[in-house]
Formats: C-alpha cells, sequence, structure tokens
C-alpha cells in the first residue's frame, strides 16, 4: 500500500522505520507538527520523526494545522491507500479523515478500551497496572474509540518508570503497526469495535498532577514518581522551592517518619509517607542538574525535623 505516516516524537521513530524496512509499502510521505523551539537558544528544530524521514529521502509535510488547504490538497495528490499514526500531537478533521481509502490508523499505547487519551502509560504506572500493552484502531472522530484492529501485551515491571515502559512499547507496538499494515492490505484483518465496558480515560498529566503527597502511603508515591519520569517530573517543595524528585524507592523498613519528614544519614536520604517511608535516590533541585539525593542533602545541611511538602 501507499502510505503516509504521521508523527512527531522520539517514540514514533520505530514504527516509521518498522514501515520503511518492511518491503511491502511504500512510505511516500510523512506528516509532523511543525518546527518547535528548543534549548536554551529556543532556535527552531526539526521533529524526531522529521529528521529521520529527511534521512530516508522521504517528503515532510509540517502543517500548522491538519484542515490547512495546502496540506489537504497535497494530501489528495499523493492519494495514500491507508495513513498509519503514531503520536502525531494533533486532531484530524474528518476532511482529512475521509482522504485514504483506508482510513487512518493509530497506534496506540494502551490495551483499549483502557486509558484513552494522552497519557495512557503514565495513568497505567499511577493507577498500579499490572500488564499494559499497545492497540491499532480505525481513527474516528471520538477520542481513541475507534474499531481495533490488533493488540500486543506488555508486563509493567516494579521499577518501570513512564520513559522505560513507553521505550518498550514502541518497539513491540511499531511490529504491530507494521503487520496491522500488511494485514489490512490482505484483507485478512477486520477491525472489531472496541468493547463499552472498561473504558477509562487518560488526559495529559498535569504539572499539578506529579506533585507528590506525601500523607498518601508509600506505595502512591511511589507510582507518581515513576509513572511521572521522565514528564513532567514529580516534584515536592523544600524550604519554599521546588525539589524534583526523579528517582525513589519504598524502604518499609522505616516507619518512625510522618509524612513528609526528612531523615538523612551518611549516604541515604529517607522521607515519610502516609504509610512507611521512601528512600530517595536522585533528586534535581531548581536551577540544578540532577544528583544523587545524599549529595544534595550535605550540600543543603537538612536539620532534624525538616520536611518535604511543606
Amino acid at each position: 500500500m501507499k502510505l503516509v505516516f504521521a508523527g512527531t516524537p522520539e517514540v514514533a521513530v520505530p514504527a516509521l522505520d518498522a514501515l520503511i524496512a518492511s518491503g511491502r509499502h511504500e512510505v511516500a510521505a510523512v506528516v509532523t507538527r511543525p518546527d518547535a523551539p528548543a534549548g536554551r537558544g529556543r532556535r527552531l528544530v526539526a521533529s524526531p520523526v522529521a529528521e529521520r524521514a529527511e534521512e530516508a529521502g522521504i517528503e515532510v509535510l509540517k502543517p500548522a494545522k491538519p484542515r490547512d488547504p495546502e496540506f489537504l490538497e497535497r494530501l489528495r495528490e499523493i492519494a495514500p491507500d491507508c495513513c498509519p499514526v503514531v503520536a502525531y500531537g494533533a486532531l484530524l478533521p474528518r476532511v482529512a479523515l475521509d482522504v485514504p481509502a483506508r482510513g487512518w490508523v493509530n497506534l496506540h499505547f494502551s490495551l483499549l478500551p483502557a486509558w484513552r487519551g494522552a497519557a495512557p502509560v503514565q495513568h497505567a504506572l499511577m493507577a498500579g497496572d499490572e500488564i499494559t500493552g499497545a492497540s491499532t484502531f480505525l481513527i474516528e472522530e471520538g477520542l481513541d474509540s475507534g474499531p481495533v484492529y490488533g493488540t500486543v501485551t506488555e508486563t509493567i515491571r516494579p521499577t518501570d518508570t513512564s520513559g522505560d515502559l513507553l521505550t518498550r512499547l514502541a518497539f513491540a507496538g511499531s511490529g504491530l503497526l507494521a503487520a496491522t499494515m500488511d494485514g489490512i492490505e490482505d484483507g485478512s484483518l477486520k477491525a472489531v469495535p472496541q468493547p463499552a465496558d472498561g473504558v477509562t480515560l487518560a488526559p495529559k498529566i498535569t504539572v499539578e498532577d506529579a506533585r507528590v503527597d506525601w500523607t498518601a502511603p508509600a506505595l502512591r508515591v511511589d507510582r507518581v514518581v515513576r509513572g511521572c519520569t521522565p514528564a513532567p517530573g514529580a516534584w515536592t517543595t523544600f524550604r519554599g522551592e521546588r525539589l524534583k524528585l526523579v528517582q525513589a524507592l519504598p524502604a518499609p523498613e522505616r516507619t518512625d517518619l510522618a509524612p513528609g519528614q526528612l531523615a538523612a544519614g551518611k549516604n541515604n536520604v529517607h522521607v515519610g509517607t502516609g504509610s512507611h517511608a521512601v528512600e530517595l535516590l536522585w533528586v534535581q533541585a531548581q536551577g540544578k542538574k540532577p544528583m544523587r539525593a545524599a549529595d544534595w542533602a550535605r550540600g543543603v545541611r537538612i536539620t532534624d525535623g525538616e520536611s518535604l511538602g511543606g
């Protein structure tokens, strides 16, 4: 089939690579978000998908909005059979959805209908799910509600961050997306409507969602830290300034600390929660680089009775 691939971040690159390497399909063009400012100089930088497509000699389309007339005209000229999508980052209007004969097929990083929305991996971790996965589905105008072509499952490991899990799903999902394109082409796959039961939503994680509540049990604190790593980053406050929590572990052996109370040893830092303590391994103070929590504690000279979270 002739394909137009839509995607933007690094997590979409493995799927693009899988389609390029499949040998069965022609990736005629790539649709991605416009160049965005990045780094201290805030210079405009192309998306990871755009960079990979340019390396492969594939035409790159960067519409400000997917309803732009120039983009729609070019899409019709290319006349793709199908448009696979991975984390494109913009809503597709009906006028765009109607262009490819076999529709737009999205690779979504959850087992639909669970965790429909922008942050399925983060929500799966924060909810304590033991199993997650990826799904391919035909895009409709509803939120991730279209019929499903296929799924692949992935076990959530006890120390997974959202970054770890998303990386694994990106590679597992790339094979699923390529197989879905094959099945659509040869007619062996039919999309199955999602069940009405089991729908959960995964809206974008806000900065406030990532704030640690030290009165919550240690299990909840651990899930928030892992679920919000690397983005937007779990955080708390110390002496009135924000402190990012990069890595922490439950420490069930310590039950003597009040919620938020700090205890700094020579090589460790513990914080009380609503149950037992957690051990801080890596933190990032405001305006600083990430550092080992024990080094941070020595630098700030924690005193007895000091707490996190105000």
